[in-house]
């Protein structure tokens, strides 16, 4: 039996190459045999950074040298306490003087005195003037550019029938009426029968709920007059809703109703259109008749009655049913509204020339 150390011939190596020898880059001891020939390829298996004494490794095999220790840091200096504060107060400093040759000292703002809680026998402050309200539409409202304009001042008729002092109750319209001698009802009395009637037929249209109340019977003007409201139910008690003066009329009264033109106008099928021959007066007043008569066109042609009615807000109805001639409004009467009223009224019974 032959091993690859025994000389038997089949060995066809060279007798210095023959048998086991370790590898030239492990550092064998047949190193240096064939560094002339192999110096070109062992340089480029252990690359441009290896030196005779270190052996062949894979690139990054080996990490780089440690860098130089950094120097410690510095531990934070300890936190020092603040002293102490004394227990005794400092004396304030003494207040600065005005000196003759100095400019003028500013006053700070602690130095302001607070204002004061106001009296009641201090004068009144002065208001500020009402803020303008914007003009809407199209080009105000939308894009914001609208003119401003001041806000709306209620009229002098307005002025006149506004109620001062606050809403005028029945009391204060009873005690009013009374001072002038007026008689005072509820409504209910066998004398106010004819009212519910009046009520039914009066151009606004009223619910069947609704009925007259505080009213006042006197005279006027050289007229016999009632004055009365229309209340509606609400709740558990009754709101007046319209304002009505009526005067009994004698005689054939003819059914018309004078309105302002500007109102919408129910239940007017079948009634004529009589013009008053004043473009004016037609253009802001509308006379429905049944039929066209003297009587009627007296109405619209008494320079009295339009000049009264011209000169009014055109807030007011006038018509005639169940023997009166009344004038309505809208909200609780009042005494000036009644008084309006009653010029009113006396000026459309002359007109129609009947009796009262």
């Amino acid at each position: 039996m032959s091993t690859p150390r025994s000389g038997d011939g089949f060995d066809d190596r060279p007798e210095d190459q023959r048998g086991w020898s370790e590898p030239t880059h492990l550092g064998g001891a047949d190193q240096g045999q064939g560094q002339g020939q192999g110096q070109g390829q062992g340089q480029d298996r252990q690359g441009p950074d290896a030196g005779p004494d270190r052996a062949w490794e894979p690139p990054g095999w080996s990490l780089p040298d440690a860098a130089p220790d950094r120097p410690a840091q510095q531990p934070p200096p300890a936190r020092q306490r603040p002293p102490a504060e004394p227990e005794w107060e400092a004396t304030p400093p003494p207040a600065h003087q005005q000196q003759p040759w100095g400019p003028p000292a500013q006053e700070q703002p602690w130095d302001t005195p607070a204002p004061q809680q106001r009296q009641p026998w201090d004068p009144p402050a002065e208001q500020d003037p009402p803020q303008q309200e914007r003009r809407g539409g199209l080009f105000g409202g939308l894009f914001g550019g609208g003119r401003a304009r001041a806000p709306r001042q209620p009229g002098a008729i307005e002025q006149v029938f506004t109620p001062k002092g606050g809403p005028v109750g029945p009391g204060d319209l009873a005690a009013w009426g009374q001072a002038f001698g007026w008689s005072v009802s509820d409504g209910t009395g066998p004398q106010d029968a004819p009212l519910v009637e009046l009520t039914q037929s009066a151009p606004v249209r009223p619910a069947k709920s609704e009925v007259p109340s505080n009213v006042l019977r006197g005279r006027a003007d050289g007229l016999d007059l009632v004055a009365f409201d229309i209340v509606s139910p609400y709740g558990r008690g009754w709101v007046a809703t319209h304002g009505v003066t009526a005067a009994p009329v004698l005689g054939s009264v003819p059914s018309f109703r004078l309105s302002p033109a500007r109102l919408w106008r129910h239940g007017t099928g079948g009634l004529l259109q009589i013009p008053s021959g004043d473009p004016e007066f037609d253009t802001r007043w509308t006379l429905m008749a049944a039929e066209d008569g003297p009587q009627v066109r007296r109405v619209v042609e008494s320079p009295l009655v339009r000049q009264l009615l011209l000169g009014s807000d055109d807030g007011d109805e006038l018509w005639t049913a169940a023997g009166f001639a009344a004038a309505i409004r809208p909200d609780g009467n009042r005494p000036q509204l009644i008084e309006h009223h009653a010029r009113i009224l006396a000026a459309v019974v002359a007109a129609m020339g009947t009796q009262h």
